[in-house]
């Protein structure tokens, strides 16, 4: 008779896996003949390897709004209405190669994000033209998921990053920026905090960031996905600056009080982060860096 705790997990993985892929597809388990861009002892496997990064993954996705120019390459070169979860799957798969693939799979897969995005060019509502390889827009990008990463990781990560350890995690990441093209990535918390603050005079949010926000709130998916959505989505908002909310006009309401969602969405990266579960490897890296 098969246990009942281990077909409830099953469970859970296959209801989770739908949900966010919208597949019951078993995710790829990465072959690799080297360590990769990073290996084991990198806090980049430890930070990726946490369900929290779903979080910082969609808090990403309303920093990058700000950008008049990012939000005009999505709009234009995107299907995100049409295939709401395609994005995610992508930038899944991007970060999973990176961190977890051997160096050979990293760089591939580096090279084929390049080559995609010089077909994303174009003119945005303010007659500007941009392009995806554009460094600058580049590090915009960058800077936007490795705070956003880092934050859901201590926020609400189950291994504790301090700060000797989030330095590293930025280090770490430099190199992925660079190997898509970003000149100077920020090496430090503090590096990062200041490039992000040098973008601020750029920010702006026009009527297709509006429109990208309705739909980062709304987005058409399956029933069973909205609560798991509902919860990501208010933890994500309530860890933007204040800053940055009053942008979007997505001022915290009582939905989106860390006093009300912080229980919440932490009860679910624990479930979820026991149902999923970690290859051995990664759960080896957690200890390490807890240790």
């Amino acid at each position: 008779m098969s246990d009942p705790l281990e077909q409830l997990r099953s469970g859970i993985q296959t209801a989770f896996r739908r949900t966010i892929t919208g597949s019951d597809e078993v995710p790829p388990v990465y072959e690799r003949t080297d360590d990769g861009l990073f290996g084991p002892d990198s806090v980049a496997w430890v930070v990726h390897g946490d369900i929290a990064t779903l979080i910082g993954g969609l808090r990403s996705l309303f920093m990058q709004t700000l950008h008049p120019l990012a939000t005009a390459g999505v709009v234009d070169h995107s299907n995100y209405k049409g295939d709401p979860l395609g994005r995610l799957q992508r930038t899944g798969q991007f970060v999973g190669t990176t961190t977890y693939g051997s160096t050979a799979d990293a760089q591939q897969i580096i090279r084929m994000v390049h080559n995609i995005h010089k077909k994303v060019v174009g003119t945005a509502p303010d007659g500007r033209r941009y392009e995806a390889n554009d460094p600058h827009l580049l590090e915009w990008v960058h800077i936007t998921e490795v705070d956003s990463f880092l934050r859901g990781a201590i926020s609400y990560g189950t291994t504790p990053i301090d700060r000797d350890a989030a330095d590293r995690y930025v280090d770490e990441m430099a190199i992925v920026a660079q190997g898509l093209g970003v000149e100077r990535p920020p090496r430090s918390v503090a590096a990062l905090a200041q490039r992000l603050e040098d973008y601020r005079p750029e920010l702006k949010v026009g009527s297709q960031g509006r429109e990208i926000v309705r739909f980062l709130l709304y987005p058409d998916l399956p029933l069973a996905a909205r609560p798991l959505h509902g919860i990501i989505t208010a933890a994500g908002i309530g860890m933007l600056p204040g800053w940055a909310r009053r942008m979007l006009w997505l001022p915290l309401s009582p939905g989106a009080n860390p006093l009300v969602v912080r229980p919440a969405a932490t009860a679910l990266v624990k479930a979820l982060g026991w149902a999923l579960d970690v290859p051995d490897e990664v759960a080896e890296a957690r200890r390490r860096l807890a240790s």
